[in-house]
């Protein structure tokens, strides 16, 4: 990590590392929050720890560390705001954003098949949001 570290700052780069403990189903917090904190001694800019899901356990990571601490937004958590009150200075989805397109591409496929309807164009862009990417 320390190698990382000094790589990643000599050509100005920002080094996050993470514990996936709580992503794969881990439950010891005191775990995550000293592989975080050997992280930041080692030289990490922000630490990252997806999988956590409770503003108790989100905000002691952020009183630990030290350093800028990064989210995986899940259902059930926070709202940005309150993860921003907690102190977190990043917030992820992963894949949660095309996955939720996807589903609204299955959904609307599914729908033709099944029904021979369009429905589903009702849910699509607005004409105001697509003028807005042109």
């Amino acid at each position: 990590m320390a190698a990382a570290a000094e790589a990643a700052h000599r050509h100005g780069l920002t080094l996050t590392a993470r514990a996936e403990n709580h992503l794969h189903g881990g439950t010891d917090l005191a775990d995550t929050i000293t592989r975080l904190v050997a992280y930041r001694d080692a030289g990490a800019d922000v630490v990252y720890a997806p999988g956590l899901l409770h503003a108790a356990q989100i905000g002691a990571v952020v009183d630990a560390v030290g350093v800028p601490v990064n989210v995986l937004l899940l259902p059930a958590m926070p709202t940005v705001r309150e993860l921003e009150a907690l102190g977190v200075r990043r917030v992820s989805t992963g894949a949660g954003l095309a996955s939720a397109a996807y589903g609204a591409l299955l959904a609307g496929a599914r729908e033709l098949a099944e029904q021979g309807t369009a429905d589903y164009l009702r849910r699509g862009l607005s004409a105001d949001d697509k003028r807005a990417f042109s």
